[in-house]
């Protein structure tokens, strides 16, 4: 079972989750300090993590599956997000220097398939940043979040199903430390920090953060043909946009993106 994108905006607007986005996008920024440059996709629910970019990246994207649904964002400016199938990403290859990934392979039916997208489209040497559920934490046992649905991960699955796809898990991270009902009182007194570091409780952490790098120096094997034997009937397709390719977190610049309301799966 998955959210749509209305209840993922209703986390994270309220307290709980907003305290959630907070220590986040501190991890995401400590992998991630200086993306001047570069292009940076995020992918499934990521545009609470994606605001900090915004002005120092080239480009940012936010891609949101069709089974969950899009939300205009960011709000007051021009849209950045748009519907895409997991299965066949509609961009061109090699065209973004980072992907961040959140709230996204827990709940896809094509995990590998989608894995292979992000593949295709990040630039030789581009990184991955994946946000994950851990299986081992109390928020994987709740439902009322969104870490509480689909597939939870542990660390070994995790590097297993990177390096199937491609990829060499190379930074590890992990963030909410404190329970879902502790989270936003303890880490108000400790001045929006949580009071348990990552180093003293990682197995117990609500997420894992894996950062992987792009390898290229091996052919992709075939996944049962599902990567490009598509339903044609299925396959979304945004409005026409001009994209340029990534080659290096070098290259300035600005990337036309296709304009898009909010939309809520079946409400047409």
């Amino acid at each position: 079972m998955h959210l749509d994108v209305i209840d993922m905006h209703a986390f994270y607007s309220s307290r709980l989750g907003q305290t959630a986005a907070v220590a986040l996008r501190r991890e995401v920024r400590g992998f991630w300090p200086n993306l001047s440059g570069c292009s940076v996709l995020g992918l499934g629910y990521a545009t609470p993590f994606l605001a900090p970019f915004l002005g120092e990246a080239a480009r940012v994207i936010g891609a949101m599956p069709a089974r969950q649904g899009v939300i205009y964002w960011p709000p007051g400016s021009a849209a950045l997000t748009m519907l895409v199938d997991e299965a066949e990403l509609p961009l061109p290859d090699a065209a973004f220097d980072r992907v961040l990934v959140a709230h996204y392979l827990e709940t896809s039916e094509h995990i590998r398939p989608a894995l292979r997208e992000i593949w295709r489209i990040l630039a030789p040497g581009g990184k991955l940043l994946l946000i994950a559920p851990n299986r081992n934490s109390l928020w994987a046992r709740r439902e009322a979040t969104p870490f509480g649905h689909g597939r939870p991960f542990s660390r070994l699955q995790l590097t297993n199903l990177l390096r199937d796809a491609m990829f060499t898990p190379e930074n590890w991270g992990s963030a909410l430390q404190l329970p879902p009902l502790l989270l936003p009182f303890l880490s108000a007194r400790a001045g929006g920090r949580e009071l348990f570091g990552g180093k003293l409780l990682p197995r117990l952490a609500g997420v894992h953060l894996v950062e992987a790098r792009k390898q290229i120096y091996a052919p992709i094997p075939a996944i049962e043909g599902t990567i490009r034997r598509r339903q044609r009937g299925t396959v979304l397709r945004p409005a026409p946009a001009r994209f340029v390719t990534a080659r290096s977190c070098r290259a300035a610049g600005t990337m036309p993106v296709p304009q898009t309301n909010s939309h809520r799966p079946g409400s047409g």
